[in-house]
């Protein structure tokens, strides 16, 4: 009976002793949900792409958005602080150039350009005076005329364009400015040279702009 029983009480004894050093056993969830946390994070695109796309779009944005203060003057026949071709001076066809303008204000009724040259302090020579310029219009052809009102130049003072005859050597700046205006200007003085126009914008003013050019005389 004992010898039956002694090898039954063993196993029992070596069954506990296994179970006792046995290492326990792992979450078996642990894994899988920390992976699953991590796909989330990575695949939801309202977590880390959401910010791209804000800057994406805020880029497209601001690109679309015109500059409603940038009112510039062009020429398609020189660049700003180009030289000037001799066809638009006395040494060629005496020509008036070819002028374009953008970004006005919203509520110009008007425009005028004046072209002029400063040889030293305190003097000023003038060529082109035009003013009545209506709000519609946004560029003066070459050799334009029927458009606005001529105001005098200094060469001869005449109500045309005097085309640039500067004497002495070497490089001459000449300025083109276009000015938007608030209203037509009312000038009841007469002739209407440059400082006379000046005076009459100088409180309908919204914007000006320049294109600067050189001549030296061959």
């Amino acid at each position: 009976m004992n010898k039956k029983l002694i090898p039954i009480s063993m196993i029992f004894f070596l069954l506990a002793g296994c179970a006792m050093f046995a290492p326990p056993p792992l979450p078996a969830q642990s894994e899988p949900v920390a992976q699953a946390v991590s796909a989330n994070v990575i695949s939801d695109p309202t977590a880390e792409q959401q910010p791209v796309a804000e800057q994406q779009l805020s880029a497209e944005t601001s690109a679309t958005i015109p500059n409603m203060t940038g009112f510039t003057l062009t020429s398609p026949d020189v660049v700003d602080g180009g030289r000037l071709p001799a066809e638009y001076t006395c040494d060629g066809a005496s020509s008036t150039l070819a002028l374009n303008w953008s970004g006005a204000p919203t509520n110009t009724q008007g425009y005028a350009v004046i072209m002029h040259h400063i040889p030293g302090p305190g003097d000023s020579h003038w060529y082109w005076v035009v003013y009545n310029i209506p709000a519609d219009v946004t560029s003066l052809a070459k050799n334009v005329s029927g458009i606005g009102t001529l105001g005098t130049n200094s060469v001869n003072d005449r109500n045309e364009y005097a085309p640039p005859c500067s004497k002495g050597p070497g490089d001459k700046e000449y300025i083109y400015t276009v000015y938007a205006l608030s209203a037509q200007p009312q000038i009841t003085t007469s002739p209407v040279n440059r400082a006379a126009l000046l005076d009459g914008i100088k409180d309908i003013t919204l914007a000006s702009a320049e294109l600067h050019v050189v001549y030296a005389r061959p």
